[in-house]
């Protein structure tokens, strides 16, 4: 009956969303350019703000894409909703970027980002990569996502030009998702460029 309420909720909030196609040259933060050959759907809910774009190909709970451009030292890689934490209870550390941080703490930002919410996750592999033109780190990880015990899947790329993040995540079911479209999302991650 839960799962049955949750699914309703996610609709019904989807349904609020913004959506719009997006392909050809994108700007995000007015920092990071990046070209999309197969359109892709971005993804912005009013009421809220977020320090990252959303783009899916089916839709935010089976997959997102996430650019996170131009984040400054003591910037949050994610807002909480307010109210978001239970009384009495402490809130969850949220992820935030310092000037200097080392890639292995960087790759830890992104850890937090996907278990704020109490989900539970698992870096699987951390490489050195070239990420936007600059040298920086690529990271696959896995998810246990709390609110509906789904396997996820997601790859990341991050680095750091003059004290200011770039990102990006891939994130989806593990079984069917991932596989179909994680080539199409690491596509698009490799046009990324500072502007």
């Amino acid at each position: 009956m839960k799962k049955i309420l949750l699914a309703i909720i996610v609709t019904v909030l989807a349904g609020c969303a913004s959506v719009v196609k997006v392909e050809g040259d994108q700007i995000v933060n007015n920092r990071l350019k990046i070209t999309v050959a197969e359109a892709w759907n971005k993804v912005s809910v009013p009421g809220t703000s977020q320090p990252f774009d959303s783009w899916t190909q089916e839709g935010l709970s089976l997959d997102h894409l996430r650019f996170w451009a131009a984040v400054r030292p003591e910037q949050r890689l994610v807002e909480l909703p307010s109210g978001s934490t239970p009384a009495g209870q402490k809130p969850p550390r949220v992820p935030t970027f310092r000037a200097g941080m080392p890639a292995d703490e960087i790759v830890s930002l992104f850890e937090m980002v996907y278990s704020v919410d109490g989900s539970v996750v698992t870096m699987d592999k951390v490489a050195p990569a070239r990420f936007a033109g600059e040298n920086g780190v690529r990271f696959e990880f896995s998810v246990l996502r709390k609110r509906d015990g789904i396997r996820l899947k997601g790859t990341g790329w991050a680095a750091v030009r003059d004290n200011e993040l770039f990102a990006a995540t891939f994130v989806a079911p593990r079984l069917a998702f991932y596989p179909r479209l994680a080539p199409k999302a690491e596509a698009v991650v490799h046009t990324a460029r500072i502007l």
